[in-house]
Formats: C-alpha cells, structure tokens, sequence
C-alpha cells in the first residue's frame, strides 16, 4: 500500500478525526464496535480475527507463498501451518490441556512460529521466555509461569540444565537443533517430531484441535523488562494479540486519506510484501506487530542470526524487503554506512521503529535517502500487546516529536498526581486503556490491582497530549534525575543531543554527588567517520537547554549502546562506566 510521504502543500486533504470516522464507519476496513469485557465498555474492531485461531486458518490461505525466510531455509505458509499442528496435536499426546503454559525461549529461528501457534491451537498459554536471559533468570520464568512444556534452543538448553531442579511443574523439554545429546528424560529433540523446516511441507495435513477459544481467554504470558525487581507476566488475551495482529494497516490507510487519495483495493497478483526482522520474537513487537501482524496481511519475515549493517542490506536486496527497523539507531547504521550505494534498497517502502527517541533529524534524513520509504514511528509496552499509537509518512514528518495518535480502539489520559485528568498540552502520567490492553499480570494481584484501575493501565510514563490526540513522551516516572531539587527528564536532554549531526545513539544516566544528590551525565555513539568533542556537545546542549541540564560528562562509546530485548538501553550497564573512570 502507498505510504509515502509527498509533497506537503496540499496535506492534509482532512483531519484526523475525520479519517478515523470513515475508516471506522459501518462496512469500512477498520468498523468499530463496543463490547462489554470484564465489566467495561471497549471498542473493538469488528472485522478483526476473534481468536489467533482465526488469524491462524487466515494465513494458511496463502498456501505456498513464502513465510519466513533464515539464512538458506525457506519455508511456505502450508508447511508453517502443517508443523504448528503437529506441535499441536504432540502437545494433546502430551497431557496438555487448555490453559496450561507452554514456555518458548529460542532465538528467532523458523521453529519459532511453529511453536508458538503449535500452543495455542492446543489450547495452552503460550509464554515466550527472554532468549537473552540468563539460567537462573529463564529458571525463574518457568517456575513462575508453571509451564508443564518448553521448547528451547541448544544455548537455552545449555543454561537451563542445571535450573531443572527448581522448576517442579515442568515435564518435558524439546529441543532445536540441539547439539550433544542429553541425559535427562524429560528432554527430546524438536526434529523427532518436526522434522528439519525443508522437511516441513512434506508433514501430514492434521485437522486443529477441536478445543472451545473464546476472544476473551487468555493466550500468551509475556514478561516484563524487568528494570526495577524480578519480571511481571502480562497475561494477554486472543483479543489483544488479534487487534494489534491487524492494526498494522490503520495508519498507512490513514495516510492515504488524509493525503486526499482512495484506499487502494487489495491486489492478489501483486508482489509479497516482506519485513526484515532485527527484533525477537520474544518481544511484543517482534511477536504481536511483526508476527501476528505478517500472519494477517500474507507478508514475508526475513530473519537474521544477528543484527550486522551490511548483511542486512544485502537481504534487503536479496529478498525484496518492503519494511525495515526496530530502534532508530538501525535506521541510522543503514543510512550512514559508506557502502550502502553498493546495494539496491528501492524495493523498501517503511523504515518503522521505536524503543527509543528519534530526532525530526532522522526523519528527515529517511526520506531524503529512501524517498519511496515513509517513516514511522510508534508507542506501546508489554502491557498493550504492542502497537498503542502510531504514525508515518506526512503525520510523522509534521509531527517528528510526536509517537502519534492512539488506534480508534484505545483511549489515553494524562493525569496528575492525584488521578485527576489534566488538559492537553500538560505533563502528567499516562494511563491507557482498549483492546489491546493486557488484563493483569500472572499470578501478581498486588501488583495488578497497583497497575490496572477500573480498565485503565497506569503507564508509567510522562506524557502529554496535544488538541489533536498526539501523544508526546516526555520519560519514564522512574528515569528522571533530581539535581538539588530540579527534575531533569532523561528524554529531554537525549532529544537535545540526538539533535547534534555526528550523535547516532545516545543516553543519559545520573552519577552520585555529595551535595546535589545526583547529576547528568552521558553517553554518546557517534555515526561512522563523524567527530565531536566532549565540550562541544556540551555546548550545543547548553544552547538548547537550561544549565543545569547539561551533562557535565559525556562518555563516547563505540558502537551502539547496549540494550535489552525490548529496545530499552541498559542504563545501569552505562552508570558502571563512570563508575569504572571514577
């Protein structure tokens, strides 16, 4: 679908308010109706899949057409559909019933998929576990979300081993292309079952388990970054999955009206749109945006062993990828390498991230070095399945510090500290509620009853919200420094030095001092061949903003700053630094 930003004289042909009425109005794409769900009127979407079941018999529709694509394997939506029913029906030979967990922890492999809707076609909870954790953390995911079955990778396998004492509830573990073999009963290999994925299309064609899934059961247990205490399971429903699973299409339509222009008609014969994928799928983007969403419009997912600028460009050629991104820092290594002239990256019509602030710098840059590509950028969290708002093409470009509007199934707040709504344009903290809202956390009622009050999701976030809807993240609550007595939002002054031409990635953490409390400091990594000093930075940040906000040290670092799963950069990795000069 064209998403394109154009030229920006005749735009916008409407408002927003008036392109989300025609795509919600009765017999358009995204109609909308209110359910009562727990006890709370909520919007939905009414053409949306009402389970993953659904949205599963949609994609193998596509039959032969390609699905995911890793290193040298290929594999076809029928045979994605054949495996993830053998896993099903193993599950039901296995003594799963519904609403047992079946824990996942691989990297992104083809095997991914098939697993995670091998689950729950057999009724489980599916519960993707951090690939990135370590063995006592992977232990503490499996005994807390008592999984009966895991499927893991050789590497978790290896962490996990000696953990398998302390998870009591835990049956059997498969494993995927696993190495040595291992001496515990309890584990077998995947392929015994599956098969390798080039075998997959060759798996007889098993009937779905004829299990009762209503909209509202519970689907998936994703947990938490876990930045402050041990991690939180986000108990998520089918509704939730399936709503951002056909989310991804809004904006783009959106765009399309708001530029004056008809929704294009779909287009069977035209060519397979295809995303590379340079997140987990064990985050809610990589899963319920990327995945969910790839099941719902019949695209490509091309996978990577690692994130590496110039392979990745070379896929991009190879296998005509429509869609890239992740963390703005990606988009910018893919504009900024000196050899990218040596690959044909026309075929790339959205360069989407988030996770992190991007200046109105990289914006521009995106359509001046892509310009068939629009921009995009969105917000969301564990605890909405992802995608809450979003926007791109001429929205992001007129907007660039903006995370765009809330999807017309979700509403948003700012409030003080008292719970009191506050108006547009001021700070308060976000709260959220609609379809894709998450409806607790797993075995933690304190913590649910704390996060989750009559429907609204407190955010954690400080925000603001303009006249038009467009949210506006100022930082997060517990990511702010007090320097004696005056709030510094972390956001802010990364914005500021994010401005700065040579900055490709950048945060900001507090260091101790004896009177203040705490002061700024930074770090900073630059873009390939660019230069800047550390007082230089200082001063282009004391132009932008008050003094007390400057950092008074900024640490270059290498190469990308180090981040978790979710996109987040570890700050309490950056603090040891200055710890170490110190």
């Amino acid at each position: 679908m064209p998403n394109q930003p154009q030229a920006a004289a005749s735009w916008p042909a409407i408002s927003l308010a008036e392109a989300h009425a025609r795509l919600t109005a009765p017999g358009a794409p995204f109609e909308t109706e209110t359910r009562v769900i727990r006890g709370i009127p909520t919007t939905i979407f009414r053409n949306a899949p009402p389970t993953l079941r659904e949205l599963f018999l949609l994609a193998r529709a596509q039959g032969g057409k390609t699905f995911v694509v890793y290193e040298d394997e290929r594999v076809s939506y029928d045979a994605f559909g054949r495996a993830a029913l053998t896993v099903a029906h193993a599950l039901a030979r296995d003594g799963v019933r519904k609403g047992d967990r079946v824990a996942l922890a691989m990297r992104n492999l083809p095997e991914w998929p098939v697993i995670f809707y091998g689950a729950l076609l057999a009724g489980a909870i599916i519960t993707p576990l951090n690939a990135w954790w370590t063995g006592a953390e992977l232990e503490y995911g499996l005994a807390d979300s008592g999984s009966r079955v895991a499927f893991v990778d050789d590497e978790r396998l290896g962490r996990i081993l000696e953990h398998l004492p302390g998870c009591p509830a835990l049956e059997k573990v498969y494993v995927s292309r696993a190495g040595a073999a291992r001496g515990d009963a309890r584990i077998a290999a995947l392929e015994s079952l599956l098969g390798a994925p080039d075998a997959w299309a060759a798996l007889p064609a098993l009937p779905v388990p004829d299990i009762a899934i209503e909209p509202d059961d519970d689907a998936t247990i994703f947990y938490t970054s876990g930045t402050t205490g041990k991690p939180k399971g986000a108990l998520g429903t089918h509704r939730n999955s399936a709503t951002v699973a056909v989310a991804g299409l809004f904006s783009p339509m959106r765009n399309c009206l708001r530029r004056g222009e008809p929704i294009p008609a779909p287009d069977p014969l035209a060519p397979q749109k295809g995303m590379l994928l340079s997140v987990p799928f064990f985050h809610v983007t990589g899963c319920m945006a990327a995945l969910n969403g790839a099941l719902a419009n019949g695209s490509k997912i091309v996978l990577m062993r690692r994130w590496e600028p110039l392979r990745a460009m070379a896929l991009i050629e190879r296998e005509r990828c429509t869609a890239a991104g992740g963390v703005p820092t990606i988009a910018w290594q893919l504009i900024e390498h000196p050899e990218r002239a040596r690959f044909d990256l026309t075929s790339l019509e959205n360069m989407n991230y988030g996770g992190a602030p991007a200046s109105a710098e990289l914006v521009r840059r995106i359509t001046e070095v892509f310009p068939h590509s629009a921009p995009g950028i969105g917000w969301g969290m564990t605890e909405t399945s992802a995608t809450f708002t979003s926007h791109s093409a001429e929205e992001y470009v007129a907007r660039p510090e903006s995370s765009g509007p809330a999807l017309p199934v979700g509403e948003m707040k700012i409030v003080d500290g008292r719970g009191r709504a506050l108006p547009a344009g001021e700070t308060g903290e976000l709260m959220v509620r609609g379809a894709n809202v998450v409806r607790g956390y797993w075995n933690k009622p304190e913590a649910t009853a704390q996060a989750f009050v009559d429907g609204w999701l407190r955010t954690g976030d400080i925000a603001r919200l303009d006249e038009d809807g467009f949210l506006y993240i100022v930082d997060r609550m517990k990511d702010m420094l007090i320097r004696g007595g005056e709030n510094i939002y972390c956001i802010e002054v990364e914005s500021a030095l994010y401005g700065h031409p040579a900055v490709m990635d950048a945060a900001l953490v507090g260091i101790a001092h004896r009177t203040l409390g705490e002061e700024p400091a930074a770090v900073v990594a630059l873009k390939p061949g660019a230069q800047v000093t550390e007082a230089e930075l200082q001063a282009f940040v004391g132009e932008r903003l008050a003094a007390f906000k400057v950092p008074v040290r900024i640490v270059f670092c290498p190469e990308m700053l180090p981040r978790n799963a979710n996109g987040k950069i570890l700050k309490s990795t950056l603090r040891k630094m200055f710890d170490a000069a110190a």
